[in-house]
């Protein structure tokens, strides 16, 4: 894994997730409170970008917004159907407003 600078931390307001692409992968950086996650930014029941759906505070998952299955921002396993299948998460560290996340490659 490679550490990689994602976004700044001004680029993703609390209770929100925010794509970028980090070595040809998707990923969504979400921010909840004084903590950030990383997820596969897609949907693994259909080809759905999870960042422009809504974030969980409370439960720490981001939803899919066409179909409405909940993925952790922790383990990234859904909690609720259609999808059955994990997202990918990833480490992530904030250095001064700067947000790394390690990914493969």
């Amino acid at each position: 894994m490679s550490r990689v600078r994602a976004c700044a931390v001004s680029e993703v307001a609390d209770g929100t997730a925010h794509r970028v692409m980090l070595g040809g992968t998707p990923v969504a950086v979400v921010h909840v409170g004084d903590d950030f996650y990383a997820v596969g930014d897609i949907c693994s029941h259909q080809r759905i970008s999870l960042s422009e759906g809504e974030v969980l505070c409370d439960t720490l998952e981001i939803e899919c917004w066409k179909h409405g299955s909940n993925f952790s921002l922790v383990t990234g396993e859904p909690s609720s159907l259609p999808a059955n299948k994990p997202v990918a998460t990833y480490p992530v560290t904030v250095e001064d407003d700067d947000v790394y996340v390690e990914v493969d490659g």
